[in-house]
């Protein structure tokens, strides 16, 4: 039997609209949070949950 759980904003810790499995995988999805309004990009496996961090755009534009 699959076991669900929902995505928990790594923000403010609340529930948000999406539900995963034990065998949901997601690479570099926006997850908007509707608690603390903000969208954060996550990767999930196995039920971990990884903040991607976007490069400074700052950094981008001199280089």
């Amino acid at each position: 039997m699959k076991k669900n759980e929902w995505l928990l904003c790594p923000n403010c810790n609340n529930k948000t609209r999406i539900k995963i499995c034990d065998n949901t995988v997601l690479e570099n999805f926006p997850l908007y949070c509707p608690k603390c309004k903000r969208e954060i990009i996550i990767s999930v496996k196995q039920f971990n949950t990884t903040v991607i961090t976007e490069p400074d755009e700052r950094r981008q534009n001199h280089e």
